[in-house]
């Protein structure tokens, strides 16, 4: 049950980074603002407690994937799930945020009501649906199902003697060693357990249906080292992380002006860690521009090494159906398999995927725009974190926060109850991802939209986004407020 029957501030959903991180600009920022997080699940940590399989780790830096205010000590800039996992749960022990967490409750649906300018959250704990009601509604629990994810099914399945696993739900008893392991998909799950089975199996296989860009950094970074040298703890963090942001930035823009330019140094990378002999055009050299989907990155280049050593191999085809033994390919050849590992991707679910009414009205997030990449239209009172495509996604939830204790703060100077944004005329609809990644396509029906013109374009710009959310207005005449009764 909930300790206080009387509505809260702000009700933040998931306990994962997005939510600590949000409960903690929260405590910072408005410490009289009483609040709770729920959490689905029996621990802290979201993707990175659900995530089990071999060697999953983070795809983005440490140093801008952890928090600004909370200094990854760590040596690793590419880390391992359980370190980041563990840096999520000191985080919320040191700050005290454990204790405002409700572990195993599940948000089902949220209710809006104007005239009481209240949320009423339906959560299922144990079985049962309490209600909690809250002032503001603070969506942290991240873009996919945590319940599901994207499964192709493929004839012939029943027929395969070996086993078939995901790597969303990994089974603690699979064993791979001395086995012929065969992981399909090209994304940063499939290069993340190809090297870390490869060391124990007999063979892997990364069979893909068309190649992805692939680049090695390295797992530590030497600058970094030299800082925390020569300057304080602190100081030595936030000099590796803003370097860090203004080199990815420079980088993503050079790469999307100049894509063929970009491409061929990246397949000219992939050539050098493979060698001459090795088909880098068929395997490593994608068909569309860097950035329109996700960059995989290989600490150390590991996927290569576990090529260059014959433990590992690509191969670049379709799949036509199983057989008792494994795999046949649409161009004839076989892949022989003990165990065959679908990495084919994720299931897009927005907010949770709880039921929305607004004053009794079914609310859609497809026929909503986003106003600043974080608040949709025509919901009242609720903020959504939804990081970066093209960076770390903490740089962007760091940035949600901030501004959702901005707005708090300016309600309450004027003493307002609502705020919502209303689709603006004139505004020409945009996806709400530039990606072509599977995963975005699937989902495009369910996703909302942004716009062609700020504040509903989504620039993918963490300084441009700073400098608006730090120092922008407010009160902008797209944002409106208004008192409790009805709807401005």
């Amino acid at each position: 049950m909930f300790p206080n029957p009387e509505p809260l501030d702000v009700l933040i959903v998931g306990a994962g980074l997005s939510g600590i991180g949000a409960a903690w600009h929260l405590q910072k920022r408005c410490p009289g603002k009483t609040y709770a997080v729920l959490e689905s699940r029996a621990a802290i940590g979201g993707t990175w407690d659900l995530f089990r399989y071999p060697g999953v780790r983070s795809d983005s830096d440490m140093y801008t994937l952890g928090y600004g205010f909370q200094p990854w000590t760590a040596g690793k800039a590419i880390a391992d799930g359980p370190s980041i996992r563990r840096y999520i749960e000191d985080t919320a022990r040191k700050s005290g945020i454990d204790r405002h967490i409700r572990f195993n409750h599940k948000v089902v649906a949220a209710h809006w009501s104007s005239s009481e300018a209240l949320w009423r959250v339906e959560v299922e704990v144990d079985g049962a649906i309490e209600i909690l009601q809250t002032r503001f509604l603070y969506m942290c629990s991240g873009y996919y199902s945590y319940d599901e994810a994207y499964r192709p099914t493929f004839s012939g399945e029943d027929n395969f003697r070996g086993r078939i696993v995901q790597p969303q739900f990994w089974p603690r008893d699979l064993e791979w060693r001395g086995k012929r392991v065969v992981v399909v998909g090209s994304g940063a799950t499939a290069v993340t357990l190809v090297p870390s089975m490869a060391a124990e199996a007999a063979h892997v296989t990364m069979l893909q249906r068309s190649p992805t860009y692939i680049v090695s950094r390295p797992s530590e970074y030497r600058f970094a080292q030299k800082y925390r040298r020569w300057l304080p703890e602190k100081a030595a963090y936030l000099a590796t992380r803003w370097r860090v942001i203004v080199e990815s930035m420079l980088l993503y823009r050079v790469t999307r002006a100049k894509p063929e330019l970009a491409k061929q140094k990246i397949v000219a990378m992939a050539r050098r860690q493979l060698g001459p002999g090795y088909d880098v055009d068929t395997h490593f050299t994608p068909r569309y521009k860097p950035w329109d989907q996700r960059v995989c990155v290989v600490p150390d280049g590991d996927l290569f090494k576990a090529i260059r050593s014959g433990r590992a191999s690509v191969v670049t085809d379709h799949i036509e159906r199983f057989d008792e033994h494994g795999l046949l390919l649409k161009s004839g050849q076989a892949l022989a398999a003990d165990i065959v590992v679908l990495a084919t991707g994720l299931k897009v679910k927005l907010m949770g995927g709880i039921a929305i009414t607004v004053d009794g009205r079914p609310f859609k997030a497809n026929d909503a725009m986003s106003y600043k990449g974080m608040m949709l239209s025509g919901l009242p009172n609720c903020v959504m974190t939804f990081g970066y495509t093209n960076a770390s996604w903490t740089l962007k939830a760091d940035l949600t926060a901030e501004y959702v204790c901005r707005l708090l703060r300016h309600m309450d100077r004027h003493r307002q109850a609502i705020a919502v944004v209303h689709r603006e005329p004139g505004v020409e609809p945009r996806p709400f991802l530039g990606f072509t990644s599977g995963y975005v396509e699937r989902a495009a029906r369910e996703l909302p939209q942004q716009g062609s013109r700020a504040p509903w374009h989504v620039y993918q710009n963490y300084l441009q986004d700073m400098l608006i959310i730090r120092f922008g207005r407010i009160a902008d005449g797209i944002m409106h407020f208004g008192a409790k009764g009805t709807l401005p």
